[in-house]
């Protein structure tokens, strides 16, 4: 932690909107990606997934951070066509290894993380300044 102190309720959102953000910012580039093809398997784009880790300041007290950014598994597609201008000698080309669907299915989930961790620093907000209010 930073050394000021436990954890607030907008330390722990903030850290996780941040987090989303990564998540965010590698499903685009696997969506960009998505359907490039080269002359080569080991030329091929594979798609990148964030490592979250928690971070836990005390017990009940405990966020998320991006701990590493990894290249997946997956494997290119190989397709034979001959005409492509990166074709090898044999006529085939291998598309990048992303599941455009999958890779929408998590946009849509990172989106509603997100906007999950607006609305919680929303209604910290309002509340603190109802208890302001209150004291007045």
């Amino acid at each position: 932690m930073s050394g000021s102190g436990s954890m607030n309720i907008f330390d722990i959102a903030g850290r996780a909107m941040s987090a989303q953000l990564v998540r965010l910012n590698t499903t685009a580039s696997n969506m960009a990606n998505a359907g490039n093809v080269t002359g080569s398997a080991q030329d091929a784009y594979r798609a990148i997934k964030p490592v979250f880790t928690s971070v836990t300041d005390s017990p009940g007290v405990s966020t998320v951070k991006v701990s590493d950014v990894v290249t997946t598994k997956a494997e290119p597609t190989k397709r034979h066509d001959p005409n492509h201008p990166l074709a090898d000698a044999n006529g085939d080309v291998w598309e990048a290894a992303v599941d455009s669907n999958a890779e929408l299915v998590d946009m849509i989930e990172t989106a509603r993380m997100y906007q999950n961790n607006v609305q919680v620093l929303n209604t910290a907000k309002s509340l603190m300044l109802e208890t302001i209010r209150i004291g007045k």
